[in-house]
């Protein structure tokens, strides 16, 4: 039986994310060895976390502009090589105006350009049939270089040193390049095939509208729907409450408790393992659940899990801790699926464009949080306001998750979705 090419279009992806999540593993590892030889605050390192988390995101709207108007392949590449440079040379750096350039801005740009907004696309071009499911698949690849660099780069950072796992992320993104351009293509319509499940169709001429006109024109349509601030607002609390909170400060956070950096960093990397088991399996429910749910019920159980963690925190790994590294890890990044379901059904055409903006919300919503959390530990002695304050705004996010509403449903055959409902209309428009 030949295997259909949108497996291995879907293959590369996933490696490409795989790589580029290198770098992404590392504040985490990096903020201690870097307070030690440099004498920077926790605050200042936070604002290159942040400004890397920002630009990871409002990237992204950007970046699938650009993947309908150059293609994928070359955006891809481009960003990898970007990742790479960013990442050697912060071995060179002695001022921590260069952490925020090489760490914050290229890094950043790079990782954005190839984040979720290229799972959206790539499952968009290529699938029809399990689009739900690819769509955790892939998603899980960031997980998956958690759980790679992880543990190796913290044992790095502790050994020969932080600049040792830097050079490491850049040859790792390096060496995906090839696998890229060589192996992915754009559209099917490229190498005479269909996407997997759907019809014959004639092939989409490339947009010939310039890039951020396009990007910025959906964002226009988009911010007069309501289910678009609801999406929003979820997505910036899920950042806060993941990559900017439990990402950037759990080590710090679990050091201060006595617990060496390599465990908690081990700890860090088992959510990776779980999360790619709640990826998946929520991009399976997602083919089959309605998405609104599916966000209810993730953000209300993150939140609680947040609000009990302070008192779980102790010099070793207890077994009350691992039970909610399980447990948080299932719901990491579950998130994913439905919310890129629901800017397909609700929005179409643009829906990874609009996926894109909703993304960025992610990040600005992370990069408030590594900031605040950052300048909470400095002023404040310990984390725990941050961890009860992520868990409430979780909870939020789950009633504005439930809020949202839709019309239909968007059949497998890969025909148009129902667009926002009218009433949501009207009064986003009032």
């Amino acid at each position: 039986m030949r295997i259909h090419r949108a497996w291995f279009v879907a293959a590369v992806a996933f490696v490409a994310i795989l790589g580029a999540a290198g770098f992404r593993a590392t504040p985490g590892v990096m903020i201690n060895p870097l307070q030690a030889e440099f004498g920077w605050s926790k605050g200042t390192i936070s604002l290159a976390v942040s400004i890397n988390l920002v630009l990871y995101g409002l990237t992204a709207p950007f970046a699938a502009a650009l993947m309908d108007r150059f293609g994928m392949r070359r955006v891809v590449s481009l960003a990898l090589l970007l990742v790479a440079l960013g990442s050697g040379l912060t071995v060179w750096m002695t001022a921590s105006w260069q952490l925020l350039l090489f760490w914050g801005v290229f890094v950043g740009l790079g990782t954005g350009s190839m984040a979720l907004v290229f799972v959206a696309t790539v499952t968009d071009r290529w699938f029809v049939r399990h689009r739900g499911l690819v769509t955790g698949v892939l998603t899980a690849g960031g997980a998956t270089g958690q759980l790679i660099f992880l543990p190796v780069l913290a044992h790095l950072a502790d050994g020969p040193g932080w600049r040792v796992a830097s050079i490491a992320v850049a040859g790792a993104a390096l060496a995906v390049v090839p696998l890229v351009w060589l192996l992915l293509r754009d559209r099917p319509e490229d190498v005479g095939t269909t996407a997997l499940g759907g019809a014959p169709a004639t092939p989409a001429p490339a947009p010939t509208v310039n890039a951020a006109v396009r990007a910025l024109s959906v964002l226009a349509k988009a911010a007069r729907t309501r289910p678009f601030w609801y999406l929003v607002g979820g997505f910036a609390i899920c950042g806060m409450s993941t990559n900017g909170l439990v990402g950037t400060h759990f080590i710090p956070a679990a050091h201060d408790h006595g617990m060496t950096q390599p465990v908690a960093a081990g700890l860090l990397a088992l959510i990776g393992v779980f999360d790619i088991a709640g990826t998946i399996a929520s991009g399976w429910l997602s083919d089959r659940v309605d998405p609104r749910i599916l966000l209810g019920v993730y953000y209300g159980l993150r939140g609680l899990s947040l609000m009990i963690l302070p008192s779980l925190f102790s010099g070793t790994a207890e077994p009350s801790m691992l039970v909610f590294i399980i447990f948080y890890g299932l719901d990491w990044v579950a998130t994913v699926p439905p919310t890129v379901a629901l800017c397909r059904r609700i929005y179409g055409a643009d829906g990874a464009v609009v996926f894109g903006w909703v993304f960025g919300s992610h990040q600005v919503g992370a990069a408030i949080a590594a900031v605040g959390a950052g300048l909470t530990r400095d002023h404040l002695g310990a984390y725990d306001v941050a961890w009860f304050v992520a868990g409430g705004l979780c909870l939020l996010a789950a009633g504005m998750s439930l809020a949202i509403k839709t019309v239909g449903k968007r059949r497998d055959d890969g025909s148009a979705p129902g667009r926002p409902d009218r009433a949501s209309e009207s009064a986003a428009a009032h």
